[in-house]
């Protein structure tokens, strides 16, 4: 007799309490292992699979893409033992312990597993051993006595009615809404979730006549949005008034309609996680910012000297990295944090260094552990690794946090200078711009020289312009002359 497991979005760890449903690696029918990933989710720290710790028929899933869930959402069901013949499965049962046989327990997101995923295979629809499927705002699904969290089940919404087992889902009837714009589909209407169904009814927005911008069509918030303004906004007409016999004529005043609303974006995600970031650090970090040009010839000479006499390559970001561990040692006020309960400034013993790395899914600013005990080909290596992996989206939420110290390499996008912001709860972050040949007085004669701008913005809380100033002018004095490194190894 199989049983009925139901697999909740576990605790992500790191504060996180929502993800965002990026891929189904897995539909209702399909054949789990244990520990096999079962959903590509996206948290405000990194996109991650999802392992589920039951083996057994996915009988259920929770949630369309681009929907975003609470932890402990219900995220599918699993008839555990219902692949035997004549198996049927019976209610959801509540996950077992971690020491029971069903389970593997491995359900933290980001520190993988260690089973290796099974193959999938399909179980025909006239399975004996599974219910018949319904569909659930075009995600397939079966009825299940279990109550899962309000915005996710069915009845969460006044638009759905209690299904038989075979009965397809279809929406509460909407209100008429003007000439259609979109083509009328047949069958129940694909939104991203109850709310956005719920949104319409309320406004009079008949769903079968909005154009989905989401995948596959999928209407989304902002889609059902632009139709309630589309509907609100008047038609531009000549309003003429009536003039009085003893008054001439007005000239028609033109009532112009309101310009339609701009598109909406949802904050969340690494954007949303990069968006609270920088503004608590706005909020709570009284900042300033200095800057120094700096003649760079010297350390590009010194770095093509390094690359032509064989082994890795260095890299120029490495070689500013080992300048601001260097740095760092010399001033440990600005590799500090400020703890404002205590009223304390806390001084760090290692620099943990973050940089900031631009990729498709946005900033984000991984961390290389222990970087003041780094060699410059170490830093390289490590460089390399972690842009590849943030480009892959595959950061997990260590790669993410802890970092004591940033290093902003904004000259990649051809600008000179910047006010970079700091990376709370860090108390400083250097900014180096482009590199480029510029007029020089060098040795008492002008020549042209490779110049760069530096920027260090700190928290005036942890140090006065002197220290910060200091620690400045000690990174420019180390681009001009990379000797002066010598004396730190």
């Amino acid at each position: 007799m199989a049983r009925v497991l139901e697999f909740k979005l576990p605790d992500l760890g790191e504060g996180l309490t929502e993800a965002e449903i990026v891929r189904w690696l897995v539909e209702v029918g399909d054949v789990v292992a244990i520990d096999q990933p079962v959903v590509e989710v996206e948290t405000a720290k990194a996109m991650v699979e999802v392992p589920c710790p039951y083996g057994g028929v996915v009988t259920a899933r929770y949630g369309a893409e681009g929907e975003e869930l609470p932890v402990g959402a219900p995220l599918i069901t699993v008839a555990v033992g219902a692949t035997e013949p004549g198996a049927a499965p019976e209610a959801p049962a509540p996950a077992p312990e971690s020491g029971e046989a069903e389970g593997s327990g491995n359900v933290l997101v980001g520190y993988g597993t260690t089973a290796p995923a099974a193959r999938r295979r399909r179980i025909r629809r006239d399975d004996p051993a599974l219910p018949a499927p319904a569909t659930v705002n075009g995600s397939a699904t079966t009825p299940t006595p279990s109550t899962p969290s309000a915005p996710l089940t069915p009845s969460a919404s006044p638009a759905f009615s209690a299904p038989s087992a075979t009965q397809t889902l279809r929406p509460a009837a909407e209100a008429p809404a003007p000439a259609p714009s979109v083509p009328v589909p047949d069958g129940p209407v694909a939104v991203i979730s109850p709310l956005v169904r719920k949104l319409a009814r309320d406004k009079g927005v008949d769903l079968r006549r909005v154009a989905g911008s989401g995948r596959d069509g999928l209407i989304l918030r902002a889609d059902v949005e632009r139709a309630i303004t589309a509907e609100a906004t008047p038609t531009a007409e000549p309003s003429f008034t009536e003039p009085s016999p003893a008054q001439p004529s007005p000239a028609p005043a033109l009532v112009v309609a309101p310009s339609p609303a701009g598109e909406r974006v949802p904050l969340r995600g690494v954007r949303g996680a990069v968006a609270a970031k920088l503004s608590r650090s706005r909020q709570e970090i009284p900042d300033a910012t200095c800057w120094v040009d700096a003649d760079a010839t010297e350390l590009m000479a010194a770095r093509t000297a390094m690359n032509a006499a064989g082994g890795p390559k260095v890299s120029l970001l490495a070689l500013l990295a080992r300048i601001c561990t260097a740095a760092l040692a010399r001033f440990p006020e600005l590799n500090s944090t400020v703890d404002t309960a205590a009223r304390e400034i806390v001084r760090l013993p290692g620099v943990h260094l973050g940089f900031a790395a631009q990729t498709d899914r946005g900033l984000v600013v991984p961390v290389v552990r222990d970087a003041h005990g780094r060699t410059a080909e170490s830093l390289t290596a490590e460089f390399a690794r972690l842009t590849e992996v943030a480009r892959k989206g595959a950061l997990t939420p260590a790669d993410l946090t802890g970092g004591t110290f940033t290093l902003n390499n904004y000259g990649v996008f051809g600008v000179d200078g910047s006010t970079p912001i700091i990376n709370h709860p860090e108390a400083a972050m250097l900014g180096v711009g482009r590199i480029i040949p510029k007029p020089w007085v060098h040795q008492g004669e002008l020549a042209v020289r490779q110049v760069v701008q530096l920027s260090l913005t700190f928290d005036h809380r942890v140090c006065d312009g002197g220290t910060a100033g200091g620690f400045l002018r000690y990174v420019a004095d180390c681009v001009e002359q990379p000797a002066v490194l010598l004396r730190t190894l």
